[in-house]
């Protein structure tokens, strides 16, 4: 169940991660909430499709956002009262993993090795700087001397083929795949 909603989260929803940032970017007030305000996004929409997954993914993505925008708005008005205390005194036990759950995060780590290796080389450029060094994606453009739509294309691309890597697809044939990507990535630079 968790590996199906992994997969229908990577699928669905990334994608439109640079869509999401520039929405992000344009109603936020302070730029540098725009990482963490994602990432509750994602949170959210991943906990809400655990029990039911929506019929249109995007636009609930997006009214996710305009709905936690609008709750910390609302929060930003009301006046906390900020203390500290001994985060000792929670005996808060951290979770460890079992031998099976670390074999198969690094199943899916290796998995996940061999198909970035295996992504063009703008693939792997746009999403090392995107994701691992976390350049906008005009910042990841300028560097990379290309248009930000060939960007986000690239990001696009290579993030359904990691996705499918890591996850795989039932439906699909990936040497079918890997030509069509090919043909695209010549196509658009």
């Amino acid at each position: 169940m968790k590996r199906e909603l992994d997969q229908w989260f990577a699928e669905e929803i990334l994608p439109h991660e640079a869509a999401l940032t520039r929405y992000l970017k344009r109603v936020c007030p302070n730029a540098a909430d725009v990482p963490d305000l994602r990432q509750d996004v994602y949170v959210r929409v991943y906990q809400s499709a655990a029990s039911e997954r929506p019929h249109l993914p995007k636009a609930f993505l997006f009214t996710t956002a305009r709905h936690l925008l609008a709750d910390r708005l609302r929060r930003g008005r009301i006046v906390s009262i900020d203390y500290t205390q001994d985060l000792e005194s929670l005996n808060v036990l951290v979770d460890e993993l079992s031998p099976e759950e670390r074999l198969s995060a690094r199943q899916e780590l290796r998995r996940l090795s061999e198909a970035l290796d295996g992504l063009s080389d703008d693939c792997r450029a746009v999403i090392w700087l995107r994701r691992v060094e976390g350049l906008s994606q005009q910042e990841a453009a300028q560097r990379l001397g290309m248009k930000e739509g060939t960007l986000e294309s690239h990001l696009s691309r290579g993030v359904r083929a990691l996705a499918k890597a890591v996850f795989g697809s039932p439906s699909s044939n990936t040497a079918e795949d890997g030509e069509t990507d090919s043909m695209s990535e010549s196509e658009h630079g």
